[in-house]
């Protein structure tokens, strides 16, 4: 059960990819995220509804903050800045992992200074074999 939901990130951000490199050039990029997040919606409403059948849905947001939004923010600007990387030229065998790469290396310091999370031995390898590869990834 632990590997489970990081193979559906796994599956789901192959997917994201390839979809967000297969929209059209020619259609409008702000028209498609408005279309993508109406999808999402409805989707979200069906999964809410078939997994909380006896839940109120109004009840169920006053548990939220500010986050929520601001996740949602964030999510429009990463949505918005993978189509345009894409529009541009970027491959998306590259794209992606430049991406997530640098991600992960601003999110080390983030983690360790607000969440107080240590980073092994083991980690610090990986970290500077990930800075190496980003390094080769983006040399021509």
């Amino acid at each position: 059960m632990y590997y489970i939901p990081i193979i559906l990130t796994i599956i789901a951000n192959v997917f994201y990819h390839i979809f967000q490199k297969m929209i059209p050039e020619k259609s409008d990029p702000i028209a498609s995220l408005i279309l993508t997040y109406c999808t999402a919606l409805i989707g979200s409403l069906i999964v809410f509804i078939y997994y909380h059948k006896n839940i109120d849905l109004i009840d169920s947001f006053k548990g939220l903050n500010w986050t929520s939004c601001a996740l949602g923010l964030s999510i429009i600007l990463l949505e918005f800045g993978f189509l345009l990387a894409y529009r541009v030229g970027w491959d998306i065998s590259l794209g992606a992992i430049v991406s997530n790469v640098s991600v992960t290396l601003l999110l080390i310091p983030i983690g360790i200074i607000f969440f107080k999370e240590n980073i092994s031995m083991a980690n610090l390898i990986g970290i500077l074999l990930c800075i190496i590869g980003l390094v080769l990834i983006n040399s021509k």
